[in-house]
């Protein structure tokens, strides 16, 4: 049984995480990095003024880098002959290549991550990469090949793979080597689900709100949107592992808590964080609260504390992360909007379709904020959006993207849009 597994931030050996004879967790930073002038922390959980810190705080850390999805546990768990249900035995085998700057190496690999052998890379061609995608769809757990050296493990509960990108080919990687951007093929689930995900980001991009790099791809037959990953960064010829955690780990909150009404972070509570840890705080509160909008406006029901993230910089600089995984449930008609949530309530309210200017009100003076200009700022919001959505559509025609979901989507957001800021003047 493994008993301890080393944790490199982008490749610098930074402390280990043990297990007891109980299956307890403790993690415990190494001297040299708490010293040094440039350590972050591995959470703000976890911060490195503490030298040790208990499980309740590093196993829902752990829990944050896992799927979630119970198929994709079940199935790793016995390809690797562990619990499905022990996440530090999980993070062993698929460890090496997270989100953020974390890699969770066993004792025995520490060498072979950071030595000077380059490690290998399997280039794929399109038509591997296309078989790899149907896979996926087929089989929710196949992130990998079952020949691949190199694994991964990103959370989330959709099917996904990750690879690297470079020098105009895309390959697996292993070892030091981390991937660079994320596949998702469609759910199944949700038809046109990757071309509404990809009009979501760019309508935000449109608004001024910083997101994630997105396109649709297609590979022979098969399709995915393809996610440039801001936790990687290229810095001359190298490639480097850039530091970030979501809300719940942050709040070390396990990702089964994930939704406000189960227990997880609200908005006061991100609001609060970002207003005592953020390098920029009024920045990044704003833009907080500008992406609270958003989600509403569009209908963006999954915007949970698992969907926001920090990033965590030398010296402990913090910022907000770009905005990912965003996406409206408005193009599905078997989805009843009358009942549709958001995933943190306003002003004391989830459903969509109840919120109300008093709302925005009583949030803005939770937050301390003035609500008149909370108020303008919602209508101003909706304006914008309106504005924007034939633009963000016409882009996605120039793209090439011809998924009926794509004038649907966009006839949807603009109708809501104007109504909602009818709504918000009429107050």
């Amino acid at each position: 049984m493994i008993k301890e597994l080393i944790a490199l931030l982008d490749g610098r050996e930074t402390g280990r995480v043990v297990r007891d004879n109980r299956g307890k967790l403790t993690f415990i930073y190494n001297e040299q990095w708490r010293n040094a002038a440039d350590a972050y922390p591995l959470s703000l959980s976890m911060p490195i003024t503490l030298a040790e810190h208990p499980n309740a705080k590093i196993d829902p850390f752990l829990w944050g880098l896992l799927p979630d999805n119970e198929i994709i546990l079940g199935n790793w768990a016995r390809k690797f002959h562990v619990s499905a249900r022990n996440a530090f035995s999980l993070i062993a085998y698929v460890g090496e290549d997270c989100a953020g700057a974390v890699q969770f190496v066993q004792p025995a690999r520490l060498n072979a991550i950071l030595g000077a052998a380059a490690p290998p890379i399997e280039w794929l061609d399109e038509k591997e990469i296309a078989k790899r995608l149907r896979a996926l769809r087929e089989d929710q757990s196949a992130w990998r090949a079952p020949r691949d050296t190199g694994q991964f493990s990103l959370a989330g509960a959709q099917p996904k793979t990750a690879l690297l990108f470079e020098n105009k080919k895309w390959g697996v990687p292993s070892g030091r080597i981390p991937t660079t951007h994320i596949l998702k093929p469609p759910s199944g689930e949700f038809e046109g689900h990757a071309e509404n995900e990809h009009f979501c980001l760019e309508l935000a991009r449109a608004l001024g709100l910083p997101v994630v790099d997105s396109r649709i791809m297609h590979f022979k037959d098969e399709i995915a949107i393809v996610i440039e990953r801001y936790d990687r960064a290229r810095v001359a010829a190298s490639l480097h592992r850039v530091h970030q955690e979501d809300m719940c780990q942050a709040f070390a909150i396990p990702p089964t808590h994930k939704y406000q009404n189960e227990g997880g972070p609200g908005i006061r509570d991100i609001v609060g964080l970002l207003g005592e840890n953020s390098s920029l705080p009024r920045e990044d509160i704003a833009t907080f609260l500008d992406s609270v909008v958003y989600n509403w406006l569009i209908a963006g029901t999954d915007a949970h504390a698992k969907n926001y993230a920090l990033l965590i910089g030398a010296g402990g600089r913090i910022r907000l992360a770009p905005l990912y995984d965003v996406a409206s449930v408005l193009p599905y008609p078997d989805i009843n909007i009358e009942k549709a949530k958001v995933s943190m309530k306003i002003g004391g309210e989830y459903r969509l379709r109840n919120i109300q200017p008093r709302h925005w009100r009583k949030l803005a003076a939770e937050l301390k904020l003035d609500p008149d200009k909370t108020l303008r700022r919602v209508s101003e919001l909706a304006g914008q959006l309106a504005d924007h959505v034939s633009t963000v559509k016409q882009q996605m025609v120039s793209e090439g993207l011809k998924h009926p979901i794509i004038p649907r989507l966009a006839e949807a957001v603009a109708k809501r849009a104007a109504a909602s800021r009818k709504m918000i003047q009429r107050r």
